[in-house]
């Protein structure tokens, strides 16, 4: 169960009131004290191809982190000091301590910020602006509101527009009976993947339990949600696990639209927010195993989508 998950049955069901509507944000430096990086240099270590390390010396090199097989004497020495920090996977040994395995490479906090300053900043925070991502910058807005004006995305000022007639990621939309209108639009890292779906997540509770419902709300290359499953047709975004190499020319740099729920209750309260989903890449353990020669370790996975979580929005 998520914290949303949690909070929505919970909180104002157990308190009377809602304790915490959670804003959705992520550690940059992953509690690994490396967060100075952000101003000093190039952000080599939020991309999985560059990934390096998390705690410094003990997690530095592919063999200490587990992504390659130990060499005799680093396995003799490791388990000498504690046999349980080597795991044999298919005939071959690897450190396995700490989780750093099972590590993903890093995360970015968003914030949505009037300008770039300590005050605008927290304000942000506050009114929990924010988004989250897994490392690259994808950036996320989403708004709602009981009714926008026709074509308002593909208005010039739909930012502005969308301020004045909703309410943005974080806030809470008073419903008016009818089914409120979202604007989801996601963008893609300039330097990384292309995405290829973004998604509306929807929590309640019913019957005393936490129900999700996942829509994917656009598609990349010109596909459509399936109406029957909600779900994005495959975009042929493929990996080739010889060199990481990814699928030329499919995916999208921007994908914005309007999205209605269609199986909205006004007699229910529940929260929405956004996760966008880029192309599959290879993982960085993969990477690792490509650069020393070796086959991926096999209980790890091989690729992932690398993706991006706004704040929720409220709707009672």
């Amino acid at each position: 169960m998520s914290g949303y998950e949690w909070h929505a049955k919970h909180s104002e069901q157990g308190f009377g009131i809602n304790q915490r509507e959670l804003l959705q944000i992520s550690n940059p430096s992953q509690q690994n004290q490396r967060g100075c990086l952000l101003s000093t240099g190039p952000l080599y270590f939020l991309y999985l191809s560059t990934y390096f390390s998390k705690v410094g010396l003990i997690d530095g090199e592919p063999m200490g982190r587990g992504s390659i097989p130990v060499s005799f004497l680093f396995g003799t020495v490791v388990k000498f000091y504690d046999s349980s920090m080597v795991k044999e996977v298919e005939g071959r040994e690897y450190v396995t301590s700490f989780g750093f395995e099972s590590w993903s490479a890093s995360g970015i906090a968003g914030v949505w910020a009037e300008e770039n300053t300590r005050e605008a900043i927290y304000d942000a925070f506050r009114r929990k602006e924010t988004f989250a991502t897994t490392g690259p910058r994808i950036k996320v807005r989403f708004f709602a509101s009981n009714g926008f004006e026709d074509d308002i995305i593909d208005d010039t000022a739909i930012i502005s527009k969308a301020y004045q007639q909703g309410v943005a990621m974080g806030s809470e939309l008073q419903s008016d009976g009818e089914a409120p209108e979202f604007i989801v639009w996601t963008s893609s890292d300039p330097q990384g993947t292309r995405l290829q779906r973004v998604q509306v997540i929807k929590g309640y509770v019913e019957n005393g339990e936490a129900v999700e419902k996942i829509y994917d709300v656009a598609c990349s290359d010109g596909l459509l949600p399936d109406p029957g499953t909600h779900r994005c047709p495959d975009n042929g975004a493929k990996v080739n696990l010889a060199d990481c190499s990814i699928t030329a020319g499919v995916g999208a740099t921007e994908l914005i639209t309007t999205w209605k729920d269609p199986a909205f209750d006004p007699d229910v309260d529940a929260f929405y927010y956004v996760r966008a989903l880029e192309n599959p890449t290879c993982r960085w353990s993969t990477w690792d195993a490509i650069r020393e020669g070796v086959e991926p370790r096999a209980d790890l996975h091989k690729t992932l989508r690398e993706r991006a979580w706004s704040s929720p929005i409220w709707v009672r």
